[in-house]
């Protein structure tokens, strides 16, 4: 699951290092634009519905952090 979330975020923003940075949300490295973009490929890859309350920047911050939402939204 890890190995094809990095793949989503790096067709996205290939800048960005994922693997280290922990503050995706908060340092403005992701823009709206972006999370939009990766909430639908997401969405469509792990068979999931991220809603508006799952649109909060802890959820987004990091790669660790985006697996742990889509994990959480598989079991329920």
């Amino acid at each position: 699951m890890r190995e094809k979330i990095l793949e989503i975020l790096n067709e996205v923003r290939p800048d960005v290092d994922f693997e280290n940075e922990t503050e995706l949300v908060s340092n403005n490295i992701l823009e709206s634009f972006d999370i939009v973009q990766i909430v639908a490929e997401l969405d469509d890859e792990f068979d999931i519905e991220i809603t508006p309350k799952d649109l909060v920047a802890e959820n987004f911050n990091s790669l660790d952090a985006l697996e742990e939402l889509i994990e959480r939204l598989q079991d329920a």
